[in-house]
């Protein structure tokens, strides 16, 4: 009995000590993700609104239509930080299928920042989280597998920050308050129903193409260069479009999203989904 008791020790150990290593280190990570959320957040709430309200009478008409309608009370200044809660489907780099995801994101509106960390499902049992963080300029990038095995470990370079500075370009449309005249972003004319949004900001630049629907709202931004799609990262992608506008808050905010890479005049979807949940922080 006690040789047969002691087998039961040794195996029940076996299979507590690597999951109280799992727990741990998933613990360890999302605490290390909320504290560079915090601090977004209390940065973005220090800093004063840069509005230009005389611009507003100088953008392109599709902008100016669009501010119409995503601030129907007109727009808000004492917005500084957002919050994006999210469920949809995510395709993996240079993989064909997709799995079920969750995925928060968290922004200034006021400096292009961001935080954004996703749970997935890799095969099986298996699951992964994964972050995409964009500071001061500085990106980085990571997965870890059952939180613990590191499966993705990408730094910041020249181009990997202007893709990231390009993404919260990509994302903002959940937060249109940083697209008004006197932040990072300014605006090109273009046609009735496109303009071009240029985003400067640590000594970098990027722009997308925006499309406009008739009833003022963003349907699509699409990047000005094609995707190199043999990375093992998505980065920004170079295409969203973006429906289903609900008033969030006295802002209308499009709660269905699609981001794909784009090359070879192909789009190629990889995250997909609905926001289930925004809060905007208020100074």
């Amino acid at each position: 009995m006690s040789l047969r008791r002691n087998a039961l020790i040794a195996l029940g150990l076996v299979v507590a000590v690597p999951a109280v290593w799992i727990g741990w280190s998933a613990w360890s990570l999302r605490a290390e993700i909320s504290g560079r959320e915090n601090a977004v957040i209390a940065d973005a709430g220090e800093r004063p609104a840069p509005f230009d309200a005389a611009a507003m009478e100088t953008l392109p008409d599709p902008v100016r239509r669009y501010f119409e309608f995503v601030f129907p009370d007109g727009p808000p200044r004492d917005i500084s930080s957002v919050e994006v809660e999210m469920s949809g489907e995510f395709r993996r780099p240079l993989m064909d299928n997709f799995e079920p995801t969750t995925a928060r994101q968290v922004a200034s509106t006021r400096k292009p920042d961001l935080v954004f960390s996703a749970d997935t499902p890799i095969y099986g049992p298996l699951w992964a989280i994964a972050y995409d963080i964009f500071v001061d300029g500085e990106m980085e990038m990571g997965a870890k597998l059952l939180s613990t095995l590191r499966v993705v470990d990408e730094k910041g370079t020249p181009e990997l920050n202007r893709i990231s500075l390009r993404r919260w370009l990509l994302e903002s449309p959940a937060w249109p308050m940083a697209l008004l005249p006197g932040g990072p972003v300014r605006w090109e004319p273009i046609d009735d129903n496109h303009a071009r949004a240029v985003i400067s900001a640590y000594g970098l630049q990027s722009s997308m193409i925006v499309t406009f629907r008739d009833d003022g709202g963003i349907s699509a931004l699409d990047a000005e260069e094609e995707g190199d799609l043999e990375t093992p990262y998505h980065g920004s992608g170079e295409h969203t479009e973006r429906s289903d506008y609900r008033l969030v808050d006295g802002v209308r905010v499009p709660m269905s999203f699609m981001i794909a890479r784009a090359a070879n005049g192909e789009i190629h979807p990889f995250w997909s989904g609905r926001i289930t949940s925004i809060r905007f922080r208020r100074d």
